[in-house]
């Protein structure tokens, strides 16, 4: 399934050269949509919920650094990609600071914001991979957790395990103890 890009371009000669020239579909995206600026973006980032937002730093209403910082805040796991034809270390290191994942310099190639696409495309693909690892370790480990559970119970009914370790076994499992009388059916 490929991932989302939207871009935000206040230059409507740039913004249509990189919609309609980048090749989105072998970099492993999708054109989810654009907005002249970060204002009129976020109804449509909020709607579109893209992966990634390529974004100009300097624009009208609300510069790519606070769209960064909205987007930061509302949707962490967005990547940026910040385009600038500004070659001035404190846009790159406010850049930084809110974590955009690239940073490129006008004029930008269609070759340069292609790797830096198939970068991201990587770095997503390994997100996915890990939060799928960590889903099937959550559910064995739910299965496990049941397994001790009912194994603590069965312990508990042959006699076979002292108070003390009953009950901080159970505290362990998420299993209450603590009653006054207990009702057991096989």
């Amino acid at each position: 399934m490929p991932y989302k890009v939207f871009l935000v371009e206040d230059e409507i000669v740039t913004r249509q050269g990189i919609r309609d020239h980048v090749d989105w579909p072998g970099a492993g995206f999708e054109f989810c949509g654009d907005a002249p600026d970060g204002e009129l973006a976020l109804p449509a980032i909020q709607a579109t919920a893209p992966d990634v937002i390529i974004t100009d730093i300097k624009m009208p209403f609300m510069d790519g650094l606070e769209l960064c910082a909205i987007a930061r805040e509302r949707w962490p796991w967005i990547k940026t990609i910040i385009l600038s034809g500004h070659d001035e270390f404190e846009y790159a290191q406010q850049a930084i600071k809110l974590g955009v994942t690239e940073y490129l310099l006008k004029p930008v190639s269609r070759e340069d914001l292609k790797a830096a696409l198939v970068r991201i495309a990587a770095g997503l693909d390994a997100e996915r991979r890990e939060q799928e690892r960590l889903r099937r370790l959550a559910w064995q480990v739910e299965q496990h957790r049941e397994l001790l559970r009912q194994r603590l119970l069965l312990r508990l009914a042959l006699g076979v395990v002292a108070p003390a370790d009953a009950m901080r076994e159970a505290l362990e499992l998420g299993v209450d103890l603590a009653a006054r009388c207990y009702l057991v059916s096989v």
